[in-house]
């Protein structure tokens, strides 16, 4: 029974295990592959989880092939209590700063607007604030998200495409503000001014490496894709929180399994 419950648990454990490796490999190749400041809300969270599921994975094949290895279970449980409540306190964290923001759908247009106030305060101080909007906005004025834009010969022609939260934000000013289109990324204000008095119409741009990186618009959009981002890693939480509360059960089953031999052996 207890090479049964071994077997069992290296299984269970050889997904949490390869889990690890492949959100280390990913945070290091966000780390290694351009200036990631754009990535920067994943990078992180990535490489802390996937060193601590990897690590413990470690522990629980040590420590269930090795004979007295209650030490190796015991630190491995204690690890999986500590990963049970930090997955589970991260996993409330991103769902409570993103549950505020919505992309604003306007009939007729193909993609949504942004506002950078629809979201959560945090997310606004943490990531598009002062100098990390800085690092942000360089960072988004050398990439080709702007550059990718196809420009349609009408401006009927262009409102159907389908932009990206970045791209709707960033390389085009707000619809509101009623420019004239000539392509995706050149709009003129007309000769009486915007149609209403706001930031993002006057900050607009036809210089390339400015468009509407300083917009409001701009922050909107960016903050869209990280509350999209942490969405899909509190989604990953859950499902890594179900395998590990899984092989932490089968764990403390074997740590008592073996115990009982113990004082058999000690008995006898």
């Amino acid at each position: 029974m207890v090479r049964i419950s071994n077997t069992v648990f290296n299984i269970i454990n050889v997904f949490p295990f390869f889990l690890g490796l492949v959100a280390v490999v990913a945070s290091i190749h966000f780390r290694l592959h351009g200036d990631t400041v754009c990535q920067n809300s994943l990078r992180n969270p990535l490489l802390i989880i996937g060193l601590a599921l990897f690590v413990v994975s470690l522990l629980a094949f040590i420590g269930s092939c090795c004979k007295n290895a209650n030490f190796f279970l015991t630190v491995y449980s204690i690890s999986m209590v500590l990963i049970v409540l930090a997955l589970t306190g991260l996993t409330l964290f991103a769902m409570v700063v993103t549950n505020k923001g919505m992309a604003r759908r306007i009939s007729g247009l193909g993609f949504s607007e942004y506002h950078v106030e629809d979201y959560s305060r945090w997310l606004q101080d943490n990531f598009v604030e002062n100098k990390n909007w800085d690092r942000i906005r360089g960072c988004l004025s050398d990439s080709h998200a702007c550059k990718a834009l196809h420009s349609e010969a009408t401006f009927s022609g262009f409102i159907r495409q389908k932009l990206s939260s970045i791209q709707s934000g960033c390389c085009k000013p707000p619809i509101y503000c009623k420019f004239v289109y000539k392509n995706a990324t050149t709009w003129l204000m007309p000769e009486w001014g915007p149609a209403v008095e706001d930031s993002d119409c006057k900050t607009w741009s036809n210089d390339q490496q400015k468009l509407c990186y300083s917009c409001k618009s701009c922050k909107g959009g960016v903050l869209a894709n990280i509350r999209k981002e942490w969405r899909v890693v509190a989604i990953l939480n859950i499902l890594i929180l179900i395998v590990v509360l899984i092989a932490f059960n089968i764990g403390c089953s074997i740590i008592r399994k073996n115990r009982k031999l113990d004082d058999k052996n000690v008995s006898l």
